[in-house]
């Protein structure tokens, strides 16, 4: 602006005040920021409630870890088809039917048969004959009766 064009401005502003009456007063030029103003207020509110819910996200998450690590209910999730098997065996008491142990771990017949023979060729497990099915006992948790007389009780 040049220095002309400001009292121009002036004069046409008191013009206005004048045609208006000496009660009313005019208002200087206001832009109109209502619907710009609630988006703006709309998406810094969704941009909280945002970042509130990945942060309870984050801490439920730690919490769950934090939990299963301490009573070792996901454990399960890093131990070996073996290391399955045997403890799935102990917590059952040292005994087990094999159909038991397919039924309790969601395999096929196959791979728990391979699994315990695998077992049984390294000592860790001993299978039963019973009729039609296999009983298996951890080392040391065989039933006396199927014990070898010739063997002595505390080898």
């Amino acid at each position: 602006m040049t220095l002309r064009t400001l009292p121009s401005i002036a004069f046409a502003s008191s013009i206005v005040a004048e045609a208006a009456g000496p009660a009313q007063s005019v208002a200087p030029l206001q832009l109109q920021w209502g619907p710009h103003l609630a988006a703006l207020a709309g998406i810094v509110a969704l941009a909280v409630l945002g970042g509130v819910l990945a942060l309870r996200n984050r801490l439920e998450e730690a919490n769950s870890l934090a939990k299963t690590g301490d009573d070792g209910a996901s454990t399960d999730e890093f131990l070996t088809d073996r290391e399955r098997v045997r403890q799935l065996i102990t917590e059952n008491g040292g005994r087990m039917k094999q159909s038991e142990i397919v039924n309790a771990v969601d395999w096929s017949k196959a791979k728990v048969s391979r699994l315990l023979a695998d077992l049984e060729e390294d000592g860790q497990v001993t299978k039963l004959r019973l009729g039609r099915e296999n009983l298996v006992c951890l080392s040391g948790h065989e039933p006396t009766a199927s014990k070898s007389p010739e063997r002595p009780q505390n080898e």
